[in-house]
């Protein structure tokens, strides 16, 4: 089975958000152009206590984007988003997500942050997201959304690393710089991850 993976599609990622991505709303109708195609779709949502440890606010010697230890391991430090039960970690209502049959919330520790949509950043807590594509019987996982060189990059990785044949659908996220897109799509092609560049290229 195939599965379609849609990454973070949340008001605060999407222009006027807090941590907005560039011209990230454009990647919204052709993610519903192609849902059709996938007989499950599964979503993940940001969802953050409001004193996140990963939310610049919450270092009083610290600047948003600035980099430093949490946990033990790397930490950009970001604007305050998603945060639980406001309107910026909601979904955009342009996405159609009636036939979405699972949303797996991500980053709700305070202690560490969460990109991928298998695990925190430290891979201990699970959101149970392998457990479910797994009961569903699925082996290729798709994965868009947003933004491209961070959250759906790291799952992407983990589908991988999970034993599910891997797609990075490029033309269906976007990224936070274009730098960080080129670097991630090079990690993505080494560990074989296949880069998906228009919707023609997806098998129907």
């Amino acid at each position: 089975m195939r599965a379609l993976l849609v990454v973070d599609l949340q008001l605060d990622f999407l222009p006027n958000g807090a941590l907005a991505v560039y011209e990230g709303d454009l990647i919204i109708p052709r993610i519903n152009a192609i849902q059709e195609r996938f007989e499950l779709i599964v979503a993940t949502q940001d969802w953050h206590p409001l004193d996140h440890q990963s939310f610049a606010s919450q270092h009083s010697n610290q600047q948003v984007y600035d980099l430093i230890e949490l946990q033990g391991i790397p930490q950009v430090l970001w604007p305050d988003h998603c945060v639980q039960g406001t309107v910026g970690a909601s979904f955009s209502e342009a996405w159609n997500s009636n036939s979405v049959a699972a949303v797996f919330r991500k980053g709700m520790n305070k202690q560490v942050d969460s990109y991928s949509g298998f695990y925190d950043n430290n891979k201990i807590d699970s959101t149970g997201l392998y457990g479910f594509l797994n009961d569903k019987g699925v082996t290729e996982v798709y994965v868009c959304g947003l933004a491209a060189e961070f959250c759906v990059f790291y799952t992407a990785m983990d589908a991988k690393k999970a034993g599910f044949k891997t797609y990075f659908l490029d033309f269906a996220t976007k990224p936070i710089s274009a730098e960080g897109l080129q670097q991630a799509k090079a990690m993505l092609i080494e560990n074989e991850i296949t880069i998906v560049n228009t919707s023609e290229e997806l098998m129907v």
